[in-house]
């Protein structure tokens, strides 16, 4: 099957590899489509941390945002599987240990990483092998496009929750990207106040068309009282001003990570009393984003900018989009095409 191998940083081709097999507990999937995340475009440049820790190597099948289809399931596996549209983790504790059985299989120190960490094949491919306990069915009312986007809402979903918002409270998010306009979205259902901000025009052009309350460049933050702060950028210096922003009292949330370090001042944190939540992963957020798809509370498919076939992955890996792109954040990939 065709498949996307990043060799090096700054190397990745189309190559023919061996498709997967159902093992024990698996299925496989024909992948429908799949979401180019900032993660990727991380392990391609290099300045991905697995790889400088021992998490990951080169060569490497990227995707963790994808669905597809179930074509074959493996022993131990309902057939009933077969033929359905789902979407999966991509966090995939080792199930024994103390934190997966607590239910933290997404901080397992032992984890693997769908197209991260781990050895773990990726959905860049026509195939993907995925143990059938992490799939979530797809109603029909979700498409490929939404169902793609599953993984991005569930950091999205848990980073909401995580900030505790009550009707009426007014939210500030850091960062216009696809999980920060997802975390925009999914707020406004809860009845808060939601505002943005971005750097690049273009980002900020695209998050004025989606009807929030604010939408303000960096360095032009009007001061108002924020009862919760979202930082979804990669910006190492957003952290602290996050901390600076927020109301006494109020609830910080950090779902966006930046390549190097970043640093807040905790004397800050403890006297102005505010709750600091991190976020990793989507894993306890996945069933209730394809819920909200579904009933269209939230519709995260004016986010996808284009979608490309594999052929097109290095150039959007290398930050090129394609001539027909659209305002979004997002560059889908069909590896069917």
């Amino acid at each position: 099957m065709r498949a996307f191998v990043v060799t090096g940083p700054g190397r990745g081709s189309v190559e023919d590899v061996e498709p997967p097999e159902a093992g024990a507990g698996q299925v496989v999937v024909d992948v429908a489509r799949v979401g180019v995340c900032g993660t990727d475009v991380e392990f391609f440049t290099g300045e991905m941390a697995y790889l400088h820790q021992g998490y990951a190597s080169y060569p490497i099948r990227l995707g963790h945002e994808w669905c597809g289809t179930v074509a074959s399931v493996g022993r131990d596996v309902d057939p009933a599987w077969l033929g359905r549209r789902v979407t999966g983790d991509t966090m995939l504790g080792c199930g024994h240990c103390r934190r997966c059985l607590a239910g933290g299989g997404h901080v397992c120190a032992d984890r693997s990483e769908i197209g991260i960490r781990g050895g773990f094949a990726g959905a860049l491919a026509e195939r993907l092998a995925v143990p059938v306990t992490a799939l979530h069915a797809l109603p029909d009312t979700v498409d490929d496009t939404a169902g793609a986007l599953v993984e991005p809402g569930g950091n999205a979903l848990r980073s909401v929750r995580g900030a505790a918002l009550t009707p009426g409270d007014r939210l500030l998010v850091l960062g216009p990207g696809t999980i920060g306009l997802l975390v925009a979205e999914f707020a406004r259902t809860e009845g808060a106040e939601v505002h943005v901000v971005g750097t690049s025009a273009r980002s900020l052009d695209f998050a004025r068309t989606r009807g929030f309350s604010g939408v303000w460049p960096d360095g032009r933050i009007p001061a108002l009282p924020w009862d919760a702060v979202v930082d979804a950028s990669n910006d190492p210096a957003v952290p602290a001003l996050a901390l600076d922003l927020v109301e006494p009292g109020g609830r910080i949330v950090y779902v966006g990570l930046s390549g190097t370090p970043s640093r807040i001042d905790t004397r800050t944190l403890a006297l102005k009393d505010v709750t600091a939540v991190g976020i990793l992963g989507a894993s306890a957020g996945l069933a209730g984003t394809i819920a909200r798809y579904a009933d269209a509370a939230v519709d995260p498919r004016p986010l996808v900018a284009a979608t490309v076939g594999l052929d097109e992955v290095g150039g959007v890996l290398a930050g090129r989009l394609p001539d027909n792109a659209g305002p979004g954040p997002k560059v889908h990939v069909d590896p069917r095409r």
